[in-house]
């Protein structure tokens, strides 16, 4: 299987789909989260620096690319499970990002989804909420949308993904998230 980790961070679902026997691991991150972490708690990171020193430990051959998501249409390669966790709601173009990871998914490949969702009482609904810098964690400016089931669904679909499936809606530390699978 070949995988992507698209906003990989520490990399944690890279080396996750190595130890569980992916032939081709690529994880990639713009390494924007340095700004968040940096606005949240004043934290300087090294950008890349925590998937370098567990990369290192594990003897891993993931490899690391930084890069902007919407690069990877420009790739060349397809992969058969992408994980995109925790970025979707913190890019200005949800639909072009999903658009760009549709275009690199194989046949019948699965792209692994979890973003930021909706209170329950407007989960049911199309909208997508949009947030002011700061409102959904205080002091990090980059949450720009909150999810509801059908507007990821009708956003997926017109990427590209033809199937669509709800896996889990939970609540982390009072805040609303989507985990889902759409196929390629």
């Amino acid at each position: 299987m070949r995988v992507l980790d698209v906003g990989t961070f520490d990399g944690f679902y890279a080396f996750l789909a190595e130890h569980r026997g992916a032939r081709r691991v690529v994880a990639v991150d713009n390494e924007q989260y340095r700004l968040w972490v940096k606005s949240r708690w004043g934290i300087d990171l090294d950008g890349g620096a925590g998937f370098r020193a567990i990369h290192q430990l594990l003897d891993s051959s993931v490899e690391y690319r930084r890069m902007d998501a919407f690069a990877l249409g420009d790739f060349g390669e397809c992969f058969d499970l992408i994980f995109c966790c925790g970025i979707l709601h913190r890019v200005e173009n949800p639909l072009g990002l999903l658009r760009v990871l549709s275009s690199i998914a194989a046949d019948g490949a699965t792209v692994l989804i979890e973003t930021y969702g909706l209170p329950p009482e407007d989960r049911n609904g199309p909208a997508i909420r949009v947030s002011e810098p700061g409102e959904v964690y205080e002091r990090d400016e980059f949450v720009y949308w909150g999810f509801g089931e059908q507007s990821l669904e009708r956003l997926a679909r017109i990427a590209g993904f033809h199937g669509v499936q709800q896996l889990e809606t939970v609540t982390v530390d009072g805040h609303p998230r989507i985990i889902g699978h759409l196929t390629a």
